[in-house]
């Protein structure tokens, strides 16, 4: 049997939590079972940690996770311990952890073959390239599969200056595209660039922000910033931001130089950031003037997670150049991809090219069972139909705690801005990380991101439910009330 949490909080609280959602979680599947662990304990790892783990990878909470166990939005840590999955791996788990269909897709091929690399045809790609394929509009219809988001980036970067002729590339302020020394430019987040050069060709442009920004604006969200507009169409603050992108492209860049515009649906390690209606066609439009393509990239926002379209992309009325995905596309396992038109992928052809494990046949396997389990179980309505009430609770959760600065987000791919209450001065990011301990005590696991670190990001598994989402504002609500109780807020 399972080993249920230590809950802090008063009963009142807590009771639904207690009594429905752990009794129904129970109960309802054999598959739930905790199975014992298997490898170093806990302490163990401490000690492996402090002398083979790089010190660059942090723990994120103060009391660690060994976490060795997972099924569909659920995780269990070493000693039993279950834990609702809001983060999914941070905006990787799509179908959700250990999904059958997806487990015996990759036992089937495992047995048969691992691996062959490009130079030879394996039918295995070539189902799912051409599966794949068929989720794209207009003419992006060439796959390029390669092994991560970062990768998926350099390689558009490199797409787009060979197609085009021209150097320069554009994302924007606060955007996060990879880590690597090839694309650290790309990235605009302070957080993840190392004090030395990058390469050259890069600019950031003004980030629009509606909560932040200087003109605001109102967004595709039932969420808007208190005392925002509410533009029927195009949001009027997306000419201002676009007029700033336009100034950098007359004065930043060579004339008529451009390679492209990289630019997150929604902003995603940026804390769900998302845009004023109409900012990205409208940029679209302005970087085409200028010779530049648009690289939409969906690393986060994809395979149907915000709900109303597949992509994120056609929440903004645009069609890319060039696409990039990864994380979700493989439900945890390492693969990503570029889709992009022949006419740009020909530009390619002037080197020789090849990825050695970009696309092997298990992670194709695995890709296409994720595709597959996407479309039998709905998933797409799912995270519009369960994100719409998810984020109706929050903006309810809102209006009883004031440090909750602003609730954002569509589908499944959510945001609260934690503030010190009557300011929009950000919460110390210390201060975040002990609201997250108490959320995790409570057994929730949830993100964190934004500039300041104080934006508490909810992407879990597509498969999540309604009990989940109660589950889940319970928690928040206590978890908020504990700490305003602890620091006088």
């Amino acid at each position: 049997m399972l080993n249920h949490f230590n809950i802090v909080g008063t009963k009142e609280n807590l009771a639904y939590k207690q009594s429905d959602y752990y009794t129904k979680i129970t109960d309802d599947s054999d598959e739930m079972t905790h199975q014992a662990i298997k490898g170093p304990s806990l302490q163990q790892t401490d000690k492996i940690k402090s002398e083979n783990i790089p010190p660059a990878l942090y723990n994120i909470y103060k009391k660690p996770l060994l976490l060795h166990q997972g099924h569909m939005q659920y995780l269990f840590d070493h000693e039993g311990r279950r834990f609702l999955d809001l983060f999914g791996g941070i905006v990787t788990v799509s179908v959700g952890h250990c999904h059958p269909k997806v487990v015996s897709a990759l036992q089937d091929q495992i047995h048969n073959l691992w691996h062959t690399t490009t130079i030879y045809r394996q039918p295995r790609i070539y189902e799912y390239v051409e599966h794949l394929a068929s989720k794209m509009p207009g003419d992006l219809k060439v796959v390029y599969l390669v092994n991560s988001g970062t990768e998926a980036n350099d390689l558009a970067t490199l797409l787009a200056r060979a197609y085009t002729g021209n150097q320069d590339i554009i994302s924007l302020q606060s955007s996060y595209h990879g880590y690597s020394s090839a694309i650290m430019g790309l990235t605009a987040s302070q957080s993840y660039r190392m004090p030395m050069p990058v390469p050259a060709g890069f600019h950031h442009a003004m980030l629009p922000d509606p909560y932040r920004g200087i003109w605001g604006g109102c967004r595709d969200s039932l969420s808007q910033v208190p005392g925002s507009c509410h533009c029927p169409g195009d949001c009027v603050t997306s000419d201002k931001y676009v007029h700033q992108l336009e100034e950098l492209l007359g004065n930043s860049v060579p004339a008529g130089r451009i390679a492209a515009l990289f630019a997150e649906s929604i902003q995603g390690v940026n804390g769900t950031v998302q845009f004023p209606k109409g900012y990205l066609r409208k940029a679209h439009e302005a970087v085409k003037k200028h010779g530049g393509l648009l690289v939409s990239d969906e690393v986060q926002t994809g395979f149907g997670r915000t709900g109303d379209f597949f992509w994120g992309f056609e929440t903004h009325g645009v069609v890319p150049d060039i696409v990039t995905m990864a994380k979700g596309i493989g439900n945890g396992f390492p693969l990503a991809a570029v889709v992009t038109t022949k006419a740009i992928a020909e530009a390619h052809t002037r080197a020789t090219y090849f990825n050695t494990f970009g696309g092997n046949p298990l992670a194709a396997a695995v890709g296409k069972a994720v595709l597959e389990v996407l479309e039998e179980e709905n998933l797409q309505e799912n995270c519009k139909v369960t994100g719409k009430y998810f984020i109706e609770q929050l903006m309810q959760l809102q209006k009883e705690h004031a440090m909750i600065g602003d609730v954002r987000g569509k589908g499944l791919m959510l945001g609260l801005e934690l503030v010190k209450p009557g300011t929009k001065d950000p919460l110390e990011i210390t201060e975040t990380a002990e609201i997250m301990e108490i959320i995790k005590d409570l057994g929730i696991l949830i993100g964190r991101g934004g500039r300041w670190g104080n934006v508490l990001r909810i992407k879990p598994p597509m498969c999540i439910n309604k009990e989940d989402v109660d589950f889940t504002i319970s928690a928040l609500d206590q978890s908020f009330k504990q700490f305003e109780n602890i620091c006088q807020y």
